[in-house]
C-alpha cells in the first residue's frame, strides 16, 4: 500500500494543532511542530522532506508578529525548495500576505478556515507536485533544444548517481549553477538539500566558519555554536560555486574531506564526517590558476573527475528565441508581453549576448519595464543592445512614449510607479 504524502504542520496553538492532525490524518502523514526550532529538528530528522507544508504565521517567541513564521518559510524555501508552504494564519492583512508569498508560499489561507476548502485547497497543491515536468522536460531552468544543451543533459544524467566530485565550467552567467541543480534533481540525492556557498564572497576566516561551522567562543562573537554548509547539506549535495576563489588553506583542509570524509568546526578538535556529494564550479581556468600557483594541483585533480561544460549562449543559437519566450511569459503576469517585429528578431538571433543567459534575462526585463505591450523595432532594440546610441534610435523610443501619452486616461504618477515596480522586481 502506498504510503501518505507527508504534511509539516507548524501551529503554536495546542487545540488548533491537534485538530488539524486528527482532520488531516486520513490523508495525510502528519509531522506537528509548535515553534521554528522544533519544525527544523522535525526536518532534519526526516527521511525524506514534506511535499507539504502548513504554517501559522504567529509562531513563539512573539506571537502578535510574523517575523518567526516567514523564517520557517524562508527555511523551507531554501533548504527544501521542492516542498510546497501554504500559510494557514489569522494575520491576513495584505503586507503579511505579500511578505509571506516572497519568503516562498505558495498560498495563503485566513483564519478561522473552512475545513473543506482546506482540504480542497491542499489537494490542489498535491496534484499540482504530481503533475510537475519531467525531467525530460525543462528541468532547473535549463530552457533550450540545441545541440550543445542536449549533450549537457545527456552527460548530467550520466554523472547524476556518480559518487564522484564534478567539476562544472562556463562562463560567467551562463548557467553553471542551474546545471548543477538539474544534476542533483536526477540523482538519487534529489528529494534532499541541495546548497550553494559562493566562495567569492566571504574572506578567508568567514569562509571557513561557513563551510565547516563553528565552535561557541571560537571567535570574538562567536556566541553559541554553528554549523557549517557541510554539516547542514547533510547526505545533499553542496555546490562550491566560484572554487577558484576558494583560499589556499581552505583548498588543503577541502582535499581532506573529498579524500576521507573528514572536517572541524572552527574551534573543535574532534572531527566530524561529510557526507554531501561536493560539486564546483568556476567561471576561471583552473589550469591557469594551478601554473600560477593560486591552485592545488592535487585539489584540481580530485575535483576534476568528473567535468561538465556549461555552453556558452553564443554556442546555443537555436535557444535565443526559447529563452526570449521563456524569460517574458516568466513576468507576462506582471507587465503586458512586448514584441519584436522581423528586424528586431533578426538583430536579437544575431547578437552573441556576451553576458550569456544572464545578461539575456535582464534585457527581457528591461524591455518589459519600457515597452510593455509594444512592438520593437530593430533601432530600438540595437540601443538596449548597447551597439550603438544614435539620435535615431531615441528618435524612434520617443514616438513609442509619444504614443503612451495619447492613450485616454494617462497618469505620469501611475506610468512612473509602474515602472519603478518593473525594474524593482
Amino acid at each position: 500500500m502506498e504510503s501518505a504524502p507527508a504534511l509539516l504542520l507548524v501551529d503554536d496553538d495546542v487545540i488548533i494543532a491537534e485538530s488539524l492532525e486528527y482532520i488531516l490524518s486520513d490523508e495525510y502523514s502528519v509531522r506537528v511542530a509548535a515553534d521554528r526550532a522544533q519544525c527544523v529538528e522535525l526536518l532534519k530528522q526526516a527521511d525524506i522532506p514534506p511535499v507539504l507544508a502548513l504554517v501559522d504565521l504567529g509562531l513563539p517567541p512573539d506571537t502578535h508578529k510574523p517575523d518567526e513564521g516567514l523564517a520557517v518559510i524562508e527555511h523551507l524555501h531554501r533548504y527544501y525548495p521542492k516542498t510546497r508552504v501554504v500559510v494557514l494564519s489569522g494575520q491576513d492583512d495584505h503586507s503579511h500576505i505579500e511578505s509571506a508569498r516572497r519568503s516562498g508560499a505558495v498560498d495563503f489561507i485566513a483564519k478561522p478556515c473552512d475545513v473543506a476548502e482546506l482540504k480542497a485547497r491542499l489537494k490542489q497543491h498535491l496534484s499540482a507536485l504530481n503533475t510537475e515536468p519531467s525531467e525530460e522536460s525543462e528541468l532547473a531552468g535549463i530552457v533550450g533544444r540545441s545541440q550543445a544543451i542536449e549533450l549537457l543533459k545527456m552527460q548530467i544524467k550520466q554523472l547524476a548517481d556518480s559518487p564522484y566530485p564534478v567539476l562544472i565550467e562556463g562562463e560567467s552567467g551562463s548557467g553553471k549553477e542551474l546545471a548543477a541543480q538539474y544534476l542533483h534533481d536526477c540523482s538519487l540525492r534529489g528529494d534532499r538539500r541541495f546548497l550553494t556557498l559562493n566562495c567569492a564572497a566571504f574572506n578567508g576566516d568567514l569562509l571557513e566558519s561557513q563551510l565547516f561551522g563553528h565552535a561557541r567562543g571560537a571567535f570574538t562573537g562567536a556566541n553559541e555554536g554553528k554549523s557549517g554548509f557541510f554539516e547542514e547539506a547533510g547526505q545533499g549535495t553542496l555546490l562550491l560555486d566560484e572554487v577558484a576563489d576558494l583560499p589556499l588553506d581552505l583548498q588543503a583542509k577541502l582535499l581532506r574531506v573529498l579524500e576521507n570524509g573528514e572536517y572541524y568546526r572552527v574551534g573543535e578538535t574532534r572531527p566530524r564526517q561529510a557526507q554531501a556529494l561536493v560539486l564546483a564550479a568556476s567561471n576561471k581556468n583552473l589550469l591557469d590558476a594551478v601554473d600560477e600557483g593560486r591552485f592545488r594541483e592535487d585539489l584540481y585533480h580530485r575535483l576534476s573527475v568528473l567535468t561538465l561544460r556549461m555552453p556558452p549562449l553564443r554556442e546555443r543559437d537555436v535557444d535565443k528565441a526559447l529563452l526570449l519566450d521563456h524569460f517574458r511569459h516568466q513576468i507576462d503576469d506582471r507587465l503586458k508581453a512586448f514584441e519584436l517585429d522581423a528586424g528586431a528578431m533578426a538583430l536579437w538571433d544575431d547578437y552573441d549576448f556576451p553576458g550569456n543567459v544572464r545578461e539575456l534575462r535582464n534585457i527581457v526585463i528591461r524591455l518589459s519595464a519600457k515597452f510593455p505591450g509594444q512592438t520593437i523595432k530593430a533601432p530600438v532594440l540595437e540601443q538596449e543592445l548597447g551597439r550603438k546610441h544614435s539620435a535615431a534610435v531615441n528618435a524612434v523610443a520617443d514616438d513609442v512614449y509619444a504614443a503612451n501619452l495619447q492613450v485616454p486616461g494617462f497618469n505620469l504618477n501611475d506610468e512612473l510607479r509602474r515602472v519603478e515596480q518593473a525594474y524593482i522586481e
